[in-house]
């Protein structure tokens, strides 16, 4: 069945990421990829997905993330799909966890991370982000976070301007290497951020043990903006899940339960 024109057909991928081996992730990603049907137009990889969450930028080919770049690039116009995914990216002697928002004809826009993860050590090796990004596609509006981000309320806060009768996104995209010792924290929180900003929400995040031994149980999944799972991967195992991704339901709770019209006004410094 074809989909409605403001349908946005998706594939979510949960994988479990060989620890900074950038040459068995993306092989494994090629063989994946070439069996998402033909129809769907956008692919959600987990946040560093070429390598997992590693700080030691030593161990990697330089400069940081450029293959991986020329990977999804690849990708996205072989496969006429949109691919999301972050990178530890290296630029002018800075380091990023840079998420991309790679389209069909090469083009891309890009998100920095704003909150580093301390106490992974983080801070020390990347530069943090300095502006929110939201993309407009098909009508629709996505806005980039990572992982961490996820804990930070005011950074991600929908907006409404009264005078247009609009709001800055309709979906959060989430991508993670969030350990399952801490999920009761995400999956508690993804469904906050769904219902505060009266939005759907997009969680990706990896399975299987890390470099340093720490497990996570994924948990990929689709929530509507008033928190209900819509689809949900399965805990710990590798798996693509798919999703249409429509503004309907954002739209009819907004209209008939418009809260927007009480949300607080603020900017945020950084």
């Amino acid at each position: 069945m074809k989909a409605a024109e403001n349908t946005i057909r998706t594939a979510l991928v949960q994988m479990d990421i060989k620890w900074e081996d950038i040459e068995a992730n993306l092989k494994k990603l090629d063989l994946w990829l070439q069996k998402i049907p033909a129809e769907i137009e956008l692919v959600i990889l987990p946040e560093m997905f070429s390598t997992g969450f590693t700080m030691d930028i030593e161990t990697l080919p330089k400069p940081a993330g450029l293959k991986s770049f020329e990977w999804l690039k690849d990708k996205a116009i072989k496969l006429n799909k949109i691919l999301v995914g972050s990178i530890l990216t290296e630029k002018e002697g800075k380091y990023y966890n840079r998420m991309y928002w790679m389209r069909p004809d090469g083009t891309f826009e890009y998100y920095d991370k704003r909150h580093l993860f301390h106490m992974g050590g983080e801070h020390k090796i990347m530069t943090a982000g300095k502006e929110r990004k939201i993309i407009n596609h098909k009508g629709i509006k996505f806005m980039l976070q990572i992982c961490y981000d996820l804990r930070f309320p005011v950074w991600s806060k929908n907006r409404y301007d009264k005078k247009a009768d609009e709001y800055d996104y309709d979906v959060l995209i989430y991508i993670a290497n969030w350990p399952e010792s801490r999920k009761e924290a995400y999956l508690n929180l993804l469904k906050a951020r769904a219902i505060e900003n009266q939005s759907s929400v997009i969680w990706v995040n990896r399975v299987g043990k890390d470099g340093k031994n720490i497990i996570h149980s994924g948990d990929s999944q689709y929530i509507d903006p008033k928190g209900k799972i819509i689809e949900k991967a399965k805990a710990g195992m590798e798996e693509i899940i798919y999703i249409d991704i429509e503004n309907k339901t954002v739209k009819n709770l907004r209209e008939n339960f418009k809260v927007g019209l009480d949300w607080d006004d603020f900017n945020i410094k950084i």
